[in-house]
């Protein structure tokens, strides 16, 4: 026998195995631990949810099924809140596949306003867009309203006393809604759009088919999941918005389940925690069961793909439509973003909500006691900005370690921590919140209405957006370079921050900067968290509206949007900064 017989290689599995029980690097140990808190912050409020259901003292109990079933009004609640979210969504596919058609696939295009259009809902929160509408279309104070009986149907014979329009009405409330849902069908259409290959289309059109066969047959099926990926978005965030529903529905008489969640938990005392979760049940159900229909949809349907190594892509020329279409993008931007935010800056600098605007007179009072001289709403922008800026980084950060990680690691464990992660985005906001508060905000840990549950909460909820956000910014950043980095020498800690850090930073400080946003005008969470004695920005204009303070309430707004808007230039005017800078150093 040769005694220079090499050792036969070890099973695959034994060298997995020992790979697996290898020592984490002190990056890795780090990184695993942020995703466990990650994870717990977000599955174990869902969990106590679904514990609190079914247990009570400590034994099985179905009181919070049979309660809620007996609410006398359940039958109209579920009713409105699914014609509302139903209605809207079903809005938002038809106009965000419109308008990301005639960004996409036409010369109707506006070069940079195309990159803006998907941020412009983000310069309005939901909370300053619904008191923006308020102002505008009220049936007898509405600015709009006013302008119109006056202007135009005054002159015509017409005379009305109140509207022509009712934001306080069916139409009213899913229109906003539909704003507001309309960017998650263009994100969703508009990347699709950007790498389907138009060839197929134009094969259709060679073999005698018309443009609307052409559309009904190949485009269509193409986008089929992109546009149930933006319909099942849109049901998510109507499930779970708060605002709009409370500032628009309830005046009209509109019942739904997400304002009568917040109203059981903080306008009720004591707290209906029962039907609460009953409710929440509910909104679970639902939108696990639009999950269910669209996957069973698009596992049933015969749509075309996309493939090869490029994809042609063709675009429509208009001629004397072109003019057309751009107005009606325009038109719809100056509507859905615009005209509310005129309304609020009018009214605040106004000093009352009146349409008698007094145009030489026009003053920063309500802006003045807003900032200056009301220690409630200074608390309450102190508050917002505060969280808004920690949560932002808090979120960001440990959101681009996992997603390194998670890039970088690809087996089930690292897969399962990202869906864990990106859970939240598949439920309703309002059950979040709920779970957050019952875990928190009672014995043994009572901090309901501290800054930290607040805290905990935004991240739990908005924690998806800003997963979303870093993976994007790990992937423009090659493997080569963190392998360069390793054969020189270099850990894991001094790869990831003179090489990962520096080429993510833009789309980080994105990420930052929507967690920013989404956290300062938040109402939904900040409607059941939020306490006394920690008032924060969303529901310091709830109280505002309710108290019938419209000039404070349009300033509070206003200054809201100032902040959002101010926020987002700078992040464009970065991201833009440092694309000509790596142009420059590349070449």
């Amino acid at each position: 026998m040769s005694l220079d017989t090499k050792p036969a290689p070890l099973p695959a599995t034994r060298t997995r195995r020992t790979r697996f029980l290898q020592r984490p690097s002190s990056f890795t140990a780090v990184t695993i631990a942020a995703a466990v808190v990650l994870v717990l912050i977000v599955c174990v409020p869902l969990l106590k949810v679904v514990f609190d259901m079914f247990v009570k003292d400590g034994a099985f109990s179905l009181d919070a099924v049979t309660r809620t079933l007996a609410i006398e009004d359940l039958g109209k609640v579920i009713r409105d809140t699914l014609i509302v979210v139903v209605g809207s969504s079903v809005l938002a596919v038809v106009i965000g596949f419109l308008l990301a058609w005639a960004n996409e696939r036409t010369d109707a295009r506006f070069g940079l306003l195309n990159d803006i259009l998907p941020y412009l809902p983000f310069l309005l929160p939901p909370v300053a867009g619904a008191v923006g509408w308020t102002m505008l279309l009220s049936p007898k104070a509405g600015l709009v309203n006013a302008w119109l009986r006056e202007l135009v149907l005054a002159p015509m014979g017409i005379q009305l006393q109140t509207g022509p329009f009712d934001i306080n009405s069916w139409y009213g409330l899913i229109m906003v809604y539909t704003f507001y849902a309309v960017p998650y069908v263009y994100m969703n259409v508009s990347a699709a759009l950007t790498t389907f290959d138009s060839s197929l289309e134009e094969a259709s059109r060679i073999s005698g088919a018309s443009y609307f066969t052409t559309l009904r047959r190949v485009t269509l099926p193409a986008l089929a999941p992109s546009i149930g990926a933006g319909f099942l978005l849109s049901t998510w965030f109507g499930f779970g918005m708060f605002s709009i529903g409370a500032i628009i529905g309830t005046p009209a008489g509109i019942d739904l389940i997400a304002v009568r969640i917040v109203k059981l938990l903080t306008f009720t005392y004591p707290p209906e925690e029962d039907l609460a979760l009953g409710l929440s049940a509910i909104v679970m159900a639902f939108v696990g069961l639009s999950y269910y229909v669209q996957y069973r949809v698009l596992k049933n349907s015969k749509f075309s793909s996309i493939g090869g190594k490029s994809a042609a892509r063709s675009i429509t020329r208009l001629g004397p439509w072109r003019p057309v279409a751009r107005a009606a993008v325009l038109l719809y931007i100056a509507v859905s973003t615009l005209l509310p935010m005129a309304g609020l800056f009018l009214v605040a600098l106004n000093g009352y909500w009146t349409p008698k605007i007094k145009w030489d007179s026009l003053r920063f009072d309500a802006f003045r006691t807003a900032l200056l001289e009301d220690p409630q709403t200074q608390e309450a922008f102190l508050n917002s900005l505060g969280l808004g800026v920690v949560g932002g980084l808090v979120g960001i950060t440990a959101a681009a370690m996992v997603s390194l990680y998670v890039a970088t690691k690809r087996n089930p464990f690292t897969r399962g921590l990202d869906a864990a992660i990106k859970l939240p985005a598949s439920i309703s906001h309002m059950v979040i919140a709920v779970g957050i508060l019952l875990l928190l905000g009672r014995e043994p840990f009572n901090l309901g209405g501290t800054w930290l549950i607040l805290l905990l909460g935004y991240l739990a909820i908005y924690l998806p957006q800003a997963s979303i956000a870093a993976d994007a910014a790990v992937a423009v950043v090659g493997k080569e370079l963190a392998e360069a980095s390793h054969v020189s020498g270099g850990g894991d800690w001094k790869t990831f921050f003179r090489v990962y850090a520096p080429l993510m930073t833009p789309g980080l400080v994105g990420g930052w900067a929507l967690l920013f946003i989404r956290i300062v005008g938040d109402l939904t969470a900040s409607a059941i968290l939020s306490g006394t004695e920690n008032v924060v920005l969303g529901f310091r204009i709830l109280e505002v509206f309710n108290g019938g303070s419209y000039a404070l309430l349009a300033a509070l707004s206003a200054i809201l949007v100032l902040v959002t808007g101010t926020v987002l230039m700078f992040v464009l005017w970065y991201t833009k900064r440092f694309g000509v800078a790596k142009t420059h150093a590349a070449s």
